[in-house]
């Protein structure tokens, strides 16, 4: 049977939600599947068919657990089916070409600086969770977002997810898992 890994990163929750998405997903698919936070576990990269990695960006970058983990497995994630799933709230602005152009840069700095080649880089918007923030991070995300035209009222949170289209990018990723033998 084949088996995949979903290996994340998450600064505040909802890189762990769309890792379990896609678990689900995949499972439905009959795929065994295991979901590690990166840092917590070393799991064996031999051990699975395919291998999904999915990391937040905060402040231009993903978890230092993610990166430490990809950068260590690259040659092992190289030769198999991968894919990236990056969580950003900028990919709201994707008619930005600025911005497009910056997110593409985040990834870029990953992959270089960790030696990993995925297979597919998937962007995927997070959520703006005003409410579990500290009043500084609340602060500045606030001017983050009004600057963007987003919602603003920090008395609660926002969720920017499109479960739909994560659910739709992992039934395409199935189809790049090799058949077990």
């Amino acid at each position: 049977m084949n088996r995949v890994l979903i290996l994340y990163g998450s600064t505040e929750g909802q890189t762990e939600k769309i890792a379990y998405a896609m678990n689900e997903t995949l499972r439905r698919a009959g795929i065994d599947c295991n979901v590690v936070k990166a840092g917590t576990l070393t799991p064996i990269v031999a051990h699975y068919s395919a291998i999904i990695v999915a990391g937040s960006v905060h402040s231009g970058r993903y978890q230092r657990s993610v990166e430490h983990w990809v950068r260590a497995h690259a040659a092992e994630l190289n030769d198999k089916p991968t894919a990236f799933v990056s969580v950003c709230l900028a990919i709201l602005q994707q008619s930005d070409p600025k911005v497009m152009a910056e997110l593409d840069a985040i990834v870029r700095r990953f992959t270089v600086t960790t030696g990993w080649n995925p297979g597919i880089v998937k962007q995927v918007a997070g959520a703006l969770l005003y409410t579990r923030y500290n009043v500084f991070k609340r602060w500045i995300m606030k001017r983050i977002v009004a600057k963007a035209g987003g919602e603003t009222d920090t008395s609660r949170d926002y969720e920017y997810t499109d479960w739909a289209d994560v659910r739709r990018f992992t039934e395409e990723f199935v189809r790049r898992i090799p058949a077990a033998a």
